[in-house]
C-alpha cells in the first residue's frame, strides 16, 4: 500500500491517494495535505455516528436572501422523518463566530424558514466548548459531542 498512499500526522495518521493509487483505481480527484482535515473528520464522526443518512449533504447554504443576517451555510445537513438535522463542526472557530451563526440559525426558526424546528448537533474539541455552545443554543434542541466521545 506505501506505494499507492501518502499521509500525514494530525492526532492521527491521515492516509491519501498519491499520484500512484489515483491512477492505481482511476481516480482523477487529487487530494493532498489540507488544514481543514481534523474538521472533516470530526463531521465524518456524527455522519457515521447518524448511521450515514442517505439524505446528507455537505456545506448548503440556508436563508433568505432578501432578509439581513439571515444567511448561514451548515457544515451538514440532513433529514430524518420530515425534520433538518444540522451538522456544526468547532474545532478553531472563534466563539463570537459560532454565536453569530446559532443567532442566524435562531433568526431563520422565528422566520419560519422550516416546516418544523430543526435539530442541531455540533461537535466540538473540549468541555469548556461545549458548555459555551449549549448557553448560545439556549432555546433550540440540539445535541453536543466532544471529539472525546468518539475515541
Amino acid at each position: 500500500m506505501n506505494n499507492y498512499v501518502s499521509s500525514f500526522r494530525d492526532g492521527e495518521n491521515i492516509y491519501y491517494l498519491n499520484k500512484e493509487g489515483r491512477e492505481r483505481v482511476n481516480s482523477k480527484k487529487i487530494l493532498k495535505r489540507t488544514t481543514q482535515a481534523r474538521h472533516y473528520i470530526m463531521r465524518n464522526s456524527i455522519y457515521i455516528a447518524y448511521g450515514c443518512p442517505s439524505s446528507w449533504k455537505n456545506e448548503v447554504r440556508l436563508g433568505i436572501k432578501e432578509v439581513k443576517n439571515s444567511t448561514v451555510v451548515c457544515d451538514a445537513i440532513f433529514k430524518l422523518d420530515r425534520r433538518y438535522y444540522i451538522v456544526e463542526v468547532d474545532h478553531t472557530q472563534k466563539m463570537t463566530k459560532n454565536r453569530t451563526k446559532i443567532d442566524r440559525y435562531k433568526k431563520l426558526i422565528e422566520l419560519e424558514y422550516f416546516d418544523i424546528a430543526p435539530f442541531f448537533i455540533w461537535i466540538t474539541t473540549t468541555e469548556y466548548r461545549r458548555k459555551e455552545l449549549l448557553k448560545f443554543c439556549d432555546g433550540l434542541e440540539v445535541q453536543i459531542f466532544t471529539i472525546n466521545d468518539f475515541h
